[in-house]
């Protein structure tokens, strides 16, 4: 077993409240984390730090839990920035344009795609994320949509099965929706540990309440656990339904009523807003200080795809949750470690405790609060060792 000492340590997120200053955050100063083998094996004062078999002295700077990036679309091909400039000249999203991508996606190759991924996971790195989730849904066919998820498997435990994206444009709706919960599902399941499903009934592309829980409820009898878009383009029942149905989380969450908000706050779904798709398609935020208020845990995801948010800055996200959603520097950070192993399910990341996962980011600054302080300025990146 190899240990590792991280010292010079300014500033120390552990989001254990039990530690440091007793926030949600568990603050600590002037401390020191010793990594045995990928783990947590101490955490602590850097007077008090055992001894180890190596030293990395980040020279006052400040770390944090890995970021956890619990929703992205990272398998595609294609380019969709014209349509990023159509939405900015005021044209609408209504999910059409996910067409464009399921068309070059297909045409990629295996190692053309492999590539692509990999440099948007390296891109996350970069940034501070150390756990990501990674949909499928640019496939549409059963062949397509296993070769992503085969592929995305090669980067992440966080497989998600998204057959139900849209409905693929000349095909019999009614028929896409019995081959997503049949042959599609029965090829996809063993490669994933998720199901979601694109509920949207303002949508024509997206699938409407009782689809959607045809499809998450054959998801479940293959052996996945939910997840759901909800709420994106207008009020819907996604949320209602993924409350009722126990899903880890239900993204989006942009137009919600007092009763879905009511359903959060009772239930144990994590709701995982999306502040770069309000940014990139000029919708609304939503209103997280009010989500808090009600009670509800919420995660923050980068939702990294070509069409509605091409971006993969968890910090950018941070800064506009802060900015835009009513959240506090300290509560945004949460939702974006803590709050996404929530909604992944997880226990072992998110929470720099002994014997979680030795995931950790470094801010070049002497504080978290330099994530949102600072927009745009690449500070953070996650932190490499052995």
């Amino acid at each position: 077993m190899t240990s590792t000492l991280v010292t010079g340590v300014s500033e120390l997120v552990t989001n254990d409240p039990e530690v440091g200053d007793g926030s949600a955050l568990g603050l600590l100063t002037g401390a020191a984390v010793i990594c045995e083998d990928g783990l947590i094996g101490w955490v602590g004062s850097a007077a008090d730090a055992p001894a180890a078999d190596e030293r990395v002295d980040l020279g006052a700077r400040a770390v944090i839990p890995g970021v956890v990036d619990s929703h992205s679309h990272l398998v595609f091909a294609g380019d969709r920035s014209a349509e990023f400039a159509a939405r900015m000249a005021g044209i609408p999203y209504d999910g059409g344009g996910i067409a464009t991508t399921v068309h070059a996606t297909r045409e990629a190759s295996d190692a053309s795609l492999r590539e692509l991924i990999a440099a948007r996971v390296a891109e996350m790195r970069a940034q501070g994320t150390t756990t990501v989730e990674i949909k499928g849904g640019y496939g549409l066919s059963v062949a397509d949509e296993s070769r992503a998820l085969r592929l995305a498997g090669e980067f992440t435990d966080e497989v998600t099965f998204l057959g139900a994206h849209v409905v693929p444009s000349g095909v019999d709706r009614a028929s896409y929706l019995e081959l997503v919960c049949g042959p599609m599902l029965a090829a996809c399941a063993p490669l994933a540990r998720w199901v979601d499903v694109f509920c949207e009934p303002a949508s024509a592309h997206a699938f409407d309440g009782a689809e959607a829980r045809a499809v998450l409820l054959a998801g479940r009898a293959a052996g996945l656990e939910l997840r759901v878009h909800g709420n994106q383009l207008a009020l819907g029942p996604g949320v209602q339904l993924a409350v009722e149905l126990g899903a880890a989380s239900v993204d989006h969450c942009t137009y919600l009523s007092a009763s879905d908000v009511a359903a959060l706050a009772a239930g144990s779904t994590v709701a995982t807003l999306l502040p770069g798709v309000e940014f990139a398609t000029r919708s609304p935020y939503p209103d997280g200080r009010a989500l808090l208020a009600a009670g509800v845990t919420l995660a923050l995801a980068s939702d990294c795809n070509p069409g509605t948010c091409y971006s993969s800055s968890m910090p950018l996200m941070i800064a506009l949750a802060v900015r835009e959603m009513g959240l506090t520097p300290a509560e945004a950070l949460w939702a974006a470690t803590a709050g996404g192993a929530r909604a992944l399910r997880r226990d072992d990341i998110g929470v720099l405790a002994v014997g979680n996962r030795a995931d950790l980011a470094v801010i070049d600054g002497p504080s978290y609060l330099h994530l949102a302080y600072r927009p745009g300025v690449p500070i953070t990146r996650a932190l490499e060792l052995g």
